[in-house]
């Protein structure tokens, strides 16, 4: 149960970085709720996920689904480049994120 928990922390940690964008400084209520919201979510299961995993691996899956995540949504949403060293990048913090559950 707890790399379930811990995959969807990432996930909100996804919806925050994204958020982010969308909150115009935390000028915007929405959003910034929104963001907010999805900030307290994540926390809340890699919490959970930390009672039985590791915290080295799980912040280090934690952090890779992030950042793996909003680079693509980054990519998709925002039109930012989607060079191939970027890509293989990308990648490379997969195969981390996959090593790490797999030694885990």
């Amino acid at each position: 149960m707890a790399w379930t928990y811990l995959f969807f922390a990432g996930l909100f940690e996804i919806g925050w970085a994204i958020g982010l964008k969308y909150t115009d400084g935390f000028t915007r209520l929405t959003p910034t709720l929104l963001t907010v919201a999805s900030m307290v979510v994540s926390l809340g299961l890699l919490g959970l996920a930390l009672k039985t995993l590791p915290v080295g691996t799980a912040y280090a899956v934690w952090t890779g689904i992030g950042t793996v995540g909003t680079a693509v949504l980054g990519i998709y949403l925002l039109g930012e480049p989607a060079t191939v060293i970027r890509l293989v990048c990308i990648g490379l913090i997969v195969a981390g994120i996959v090593g790490l559950k797999l030694v885990a």
